[in-house]
């Protein structure tokens, strides 16, 4: 049995879609983002840095979302979303997979300075202008890539169109709908997914994001 443990919308949902991508029976356990439980001794027994994803997979826990994409990608290959390493799209599909985690870093330092930095003295609004226009150049960056066959790769979805495509899914809090009309569409491609369906159903209450989107602020 995989167990999950989870944080509503966190980079955790990554391995939630997989799974249910693939098909695979888990044990989800739902973890709260704001109640300290994350800096609980068994929690950090875990996951160390006190952070979303944690996975058990045949007894080995591990921690990093990309990482574990990439490790259920190749167990479960029949599936389709890997690309061993003599598949001609091999590089690509390694480069957008990991292409997801600079959207993350965009998204954190936004969701940070948004929603953790919780009083209006705390934030610069001169931060969240670059980061807001960092994050819509790495949309525009996506759109160009899907624009010709409606996924990252030529022979259709993978794990890296999950990786960056959950990015593509929450940059909507912080990149107003119709910037990137390219980006736009192929959020609505991935949200039709069954597999992405089942995941949100089983993602849990909002917890991060309590707004469907984020001004940037004046000044």
């Amino acid at each position: 049995m995989i167990r999950l443990w989870h944080a509503p919308d966190a980079r955790s949902l990554r391995v939630l879609w997989m799974l249910e991508e693939l098909g695979l029976e888990y044990d989800l356990h739902l973890v709260d983002f704001f109640d300290g439980s994350m800096r609980a001794p068994e929690f950090l027994a875990l996951s160390p840095a006190g952070r979303v994803p944690a996975v058990e997979i045949e007894g080995e826990v591990l921690t990093e979302s990309g990482a574990i994409l990439e490790v259920l990608a190749e167990r479960h290959a029949a599936a389709g979303l890997h690309r061993a390493p003599d598949h001609p799209e091999r590089a690509k599909y390694l480069e957008y997979l990991h292409f997801g985690e600079t959207i993350g870093q965009h998204l954190a330092n936004l969701t940070q300075s948004h929603i953790v930095l919780r009083e209006d003295w705390m934030r610069s609004a001169t931060v969240i202008k670059l980061e807001t226009r960092r994050l819509q150049k790495v949309l525009e960056v996506v759109a160009q890539v899907v624009a010709a066959g409606g996924w990252l790769l030529p022979s259709g979805f993978s794990a890296a169109d999950i990786s960056v495509g959950y990015g593509v899914w929450l940059a909507r809090r912080f990149v107003a709908v119709g910037a990137v009309p390219g980006a736009d569409a192929y959020r609505t491609r991935l949200e039709a997914r069954p597999g992405f369906q089942r995941a949100l159903a089983a993602n849990g209450p909002a917890q991060i994001y309590t707004r469907d989107f984020y001004e940037v602020p004046d000044g």
